[in-house]
């Protein structure tokens, strides 16, 4: 019986899961924390990367392994192939007039139609501009820049400083794949390829980029022999353990707020609205992202004194619109719309709306029209849905599922809770191992009653437009 290993290395923690190669059955699991804030050391990634495996009994039987990690942060390395400096995460917002100057340079239809996304301080590009202008002589000594799960894919197989690793810093070795390099802002879904003027306006000079290895293709091997996959990124890692198809658009409620879609054609929005990535399997993966979601809900748990179990009781004590209390919860700023420097409104309160229960229905109801918000913009690439699935630690919230019956006019399904960002690595790795990609079942644990209410997103749309 072959094992496979499939690692989420997020912006929160790393999972580690370990399947049976032929079925997906479940075998062992383990996790290990990440440190808080928006600049980490990559190294913390590495140390629980080893963490999360020996929790999960370590790899013996494990014949592959491959790593989906946090899309778009910046890790630069040096000549020896030392970390330059701490890495700049995909919610790190610092880098935001960064993406304008290089939207002003280059233009937004120009970066759509070159790259199938429009700089925001989210992406790559942005931060290593930011790096030019700010921290200038750390940018000079940047020999190659990696992203997550290329610098963890890296040290994995053997690579890493003289004296750190088995075999040192040979940078020529760093591999990527098309769903993370998409978010970059320098590499072209529609021909597979860097624009490597793009990528010399940002940072200053050129330098190694990571080679970009198709679907189920092979990096490599460990020290040990264990096969490792190409990886992805988070959100094409979750499409994959979910076996998502055309018609199905994910709803991911995570640290972030993601709603993307698997396309057999690359889009272009020239707004920005919609980011063009490509997705682990040779397809593409339209997608919006907020950066408010889950967290919304723990901070107004937090006031309300309740946990998120107390959270949903009071929020399906309220009415549906939540008695005209709206939150438009730009808690830390927003990437979708593009308002990086937003905070957080409370609208609609009167004193006898003003209660817990229309706060925490507020809540929820806030959240789930600002990922509302982006499956329309999905939408308006021609994306066309059968079903949403919900996923995400918050989706299993019995107040959330049902309250986004009544938000997204379109049926809603919520898989099991799984890990599912390492379960597509992990079909990734059976992927590689075998040269076939395996089909592996979901199961759905609910299926709430349509029920849309447009009284919700008429009173979020209301609101918002003011914060813009």
């Amino acid at each position: 019986m072959a094992f496979v290993a499939g690692v989420d290395s997020s912006t929160q923690s790393c999972k580690v899961v370990i399947r049976d190669a032929a079925t997906g059955a479940l075998v062992r699991e383990g996790r290990a924390s990440h440190p808080d804030g928006t600049s980490v050391d990559p190294d913390a990634w590495w140390g629980a990367l080893l963490t999360a495996i020996a929790d999960a009994g370590g790899l013996d039987g494990v014949e592959a392994i491959s790593v989906a990690g946090q899309q778009h942060g910046m890790v630069v390395l040096d000549s020896d192939g030392r970390v330059i400096r701490d890495a700049l995460l995909w919610n790190d917002t610092r880098s935001a007039q960064a993406a304008s100057d290089l939207i002003d340079e280059v233009g937004r239809d120009e970066y759509a139609r070159r790259t199938g996304t429009v700089p925001v301080a989210s992406f790559t590009a942005t931060k290593l501009r930011w790096l030019r202008d700010a921290e200038p002589e750390n940018a000079a000594r940047v020999a190659a820049v990696a992203l997550p799960h290329d610098w963890l894919t890296w040290r994995l197989r053997g690579f890493g400083p003289e004296g750190e690793s088995p075999l040192g810093p040979q940078l020529g070795e760093l591999v990527t794949d098309r769903s993370d390099a998409s978010g970059t802002s320098y590499w072209n879904p529609a021909d597979d390829g860097y624009d490597r003027e793009l990528f010399v306006r940002a940072l200053g000079h050129d330098a190694i980029l990571p080679r970009v290895l198709g679907p189920g293709e092979r990096a490599g091997v460990t020290p040990d022999g264990i096969v490792v996959g190409p990886g992805a990124g988070d959100n094409a890692g979750a499409a994959l353990g979910l076996g998502a198809a055309p018609g199905d658009v994910i709803v991911s409620i995570g640290t972030s707020g993601t709603v993307f879609a698997v396309t057999d054609e690359a889009a272009h929005d020239p707004s920005g609205t919609v980011a063009g990535f490509a997705d682990a399997s040779g397809a593409f993966l339209p997608l919006v992202a907020t950066l408010n979601a889950a967290r919304v809900l723990g901070s107004v748990a937090a006031v309300l004194g309740v946990d998120h179990d107390g959270l949903a009781s009071l929020a399906l004590s309220a009415e549906a619109g939540a008695g005209g209390v709206v939150l438009v919860p730009y808690f830390e700023g927003e990437r979708t719309p593009n308002l990086p420097a937003a905070t957080a409104s409370f609208h609609g309160l009167t004193l006898a709306s003003n209660t817990r229960a229309n706060i925490a229905r507020a809540a929820i109801e806030g959240m789930l029209c600002g990922l509302a918000a982006g499956l329309d913009a999905v939408r308006g690439v021609g994306v066309r849905e059968k079903r949403l699935l919900l996923i995400g630690g918050a989706a299993q919230n019995p107040a959330v599922a049902q309250i986004a019956a009544q938000v997204f006019d379109a049926p809603v399904v919520v898989p099991a809770p799984g890990e599912y960002v390492a379960d597509g690595a992990a079909v990734q790795a059976a992927w590689a191992l075998s040269g076939t990609r395996p089909r592996w079942s979901v199961t759905i644990s609910a299926e709430p009653e349509p029920d849309h209410r447009a009284i919700i997103r008429e009173q979020y749309a209301r609101y918002a437009s003011l914060v813009e």
